[in-house]
């Protein structure tokens, strides 16, 4: 049986859509983490360490101020914070909060959690923002709903069908395998079917960051497409820290930057950018747009610094084999990510590619949790397109019906989104009624050492559907240019085929084919 949302208790009886303020909760953190920083600036230069029991006035005023302003803030990482976020949209997690690398969060899955009840964010009631206008926001998340509830039940049969056929599942077959293919088959059309929800859906997490870093997110809460939840997210994760240390925020005199330079241009139609960056794609999910020409070279040069050895001793093609080859090399196999922290292949840091890509909203959502490929993101409020402008899963395009109903969906939420911003609705509670859909454009770079751990997991084919394609290419081109790597890089099956067992590194969760025998030239059905 699908999971529920849990409802919301502080929402109306019987609305279109449920809604409600954030919720913060502090789950753990630092006793005391004030005193904890300034006693690990003391230990810089003491003779021994010291304990925050240690610490005095003075030193909080003297040291505080001294590493605070003059940019001394590795003190103030030591102390962590773990909350607890409730009733947050997608589109803040995915514009703010998911928008750099110093955090640590477990989300609530919208590919495996079906979502029955209409819940998200809601512009609170202003000048701009009347009666007239939650009637058309509220109708428009409304039908989104309306529109995933019928995809989801016109999708099953479909997923129903092929992977019965990759399991090899009849009417002679056990009924607990004929069971586990019903459950995949509902969980692959809820995954598809969510694309219609809008990004304003609400999500819960727990998210984990160092004191530094929500100094950073208070300072930078504007810089973003959603400011204004933005600042009561963050303004509620601020105060659940100065109830457990006020000193920690309030010895500071650090407020929002309320107008970052980014919202200086002047809005404008996003559309004539988004023709061209498509055609500068071509056919492609993402294109290589720049690389180190010498990377083989260095990766080798520096591999024999780490070891001491000469390029007679280790030519290129040695050193090479040696750090990628999973035969050779078991930290390859490792299904840990320990690579940074292993010498031998740490040279993979020297070689970096840069893409430039189209994917979905909901597919980038999960594609920038890679945190060590980070990408250029658009600010959507520039970069609007008053037509649709979205992204079309498998599965919907090989179902007539299911096409009719997403194109139309697509049709309704710009529709709503295009009404509201000629009624004088800011754009940045406009956009919410986005789709999951909409086409997210960025330029996205990494160094071989951590692209090879992003297209190690989403070369699987349990990666999301446009993740996945996405890498398939990167790696595709990446073997045009250095046929020399094609070898070493694919998903952990292909891997570990022959050298570890278990091949599949996921259990119960296998997909069912056998990828490891013919990768790349194997093709995903679903």
């Amino acid at each position: 049986m699908a999971a529920q949302v849990s409802p919301i208790p502080d929402s109306p009886i019987g609305p279109l859509v449920e809604t409600a303020a954030p919720r913060v909760t502090l789950r753990n953190s630092f006793a005391h983490p004030f005193d904890s920083s300034i006693a690990a600036a003391r230990t810089c230069y003491a003779t021994r360490l010291i304990g925050a029991e240690e610490i005095t006035e003075k030193q909080r005023v003297m040291i505080g101020s001294a590493t605070f302003y003059g940019g001394h803030h590795t003190v103030y990482q030591h102390a962590h914070f773990e909350f607890g976020l409730e009733n947050i949209s997608r589109q803040f997690v995915w514009s703010f909060l998911h928008a750099h690398p110093f955090y640590n969060s477990e989300q609530q899955s919208q590919r495996y959690v079906r979502l029955d009840r209409a819940q998200a964010f809601v512009p609170a009631e202003s000048a701009q923002f009347g009666a007239a206008e939650r009637a058309i926001y509220d109708a428009a998340i409304a039908k989104a709903w309306q529109r995933y509830r019928t995809l989801t039940a016109l999708l099953q049969p479909g997923a129903r069908e092929i992977l019965a056929d990759i399991w090899h599942v009849s009417e002679m077959s056990h009924p607990k395998r004929a069971q586990k293919v019903e459950r995949q088959a509902e969980k692959r059309a809820i995954e598809v079917a969510r694309y219609v929800l809008p990004v304003a859906a609400f999500t819960t997490m727990v998210h984990t960051l160092s004191g530094i870093v929500l100094h950073r997110l208070w300072r930078m809460h504007a810089a973003s497409d959603t400011p204004a939840e933005a600042r009561a997210v963050i303004g509620g994760m601020v105060g659940r820290v100065r109830e457990t240390d006020p000193q920690f925020f309030d010895r500071f005199d650090n407020v929002p930057m309320e107008q970052p330079p980014e919202w200086i241009a002047p809005l404008h139609d996003g559309e004539a950018f988004a023709r061209e960056f498509d055609a500068r794609l071509g056919d492609r999910t993402s294109r290589l747009v720049d690389y180190s020409p010498r990377a083989l070279q260095v990766m080798a040069e520096a591999y024999r610094a780490v070891i001491g050895v000469t390029s007679a001793e280790c030519p290129d093609a040695e050193s090479l084999d040696r750090m990628l080859n999973p035969a050779r090399n078991p930290y390859r196999r490792e299904t840990l990510d320990i690579a940074v922290h292993a010498p031998i292949m740490r040279p993979l840091l020297h070689a970096n590619f840069s893409f430039a890509k189209r994917i979905s909203h909901t597919a980038d959502s999960q594609d920038q949790r890679h945190r060590m490929v980070p990408g250029s993101r658009p600010l959507l409020t520039l970069a609007d397109t008053p037509s649709p402008d979205y992204i079309t899963p498998a599965l919907i395009r090989d179902n007539p019906r299911a096409l009719a109903v997403y194109q139309q969906a697509m049709e309704e939420a710009w529709r709503a989104k295009n009404e509201l911003i000629g009624r004088g609705v800011p754009r940045e509670f406009a956009l919410y009624l986005l789709p999951n859909a909409k086409a997210i454009r960025l330029v996205e770079s990494g160094s071989l050492l951590h692209l090879l751990h992003k297209w190690t997991m989403r070369t699987c084919f349990n990666a999301q559907e446009e993740i996945y394609q996405s890498s398939i290419e990167e790696v595709e081109q990446v073997r045009d240019v250095f046929p020399q790597l094609a070898r070493y890089i694919g998903p952990p099956c292909y891997l570990r085929a022959g050298i570890s067992t278990p091949i599949c590194t996921e259990g119960s969760h296998f997909c069912g084919v056998k990828v490891w025998q013919d990768f790349p030239n194997i093709h995903r059905r679903i």
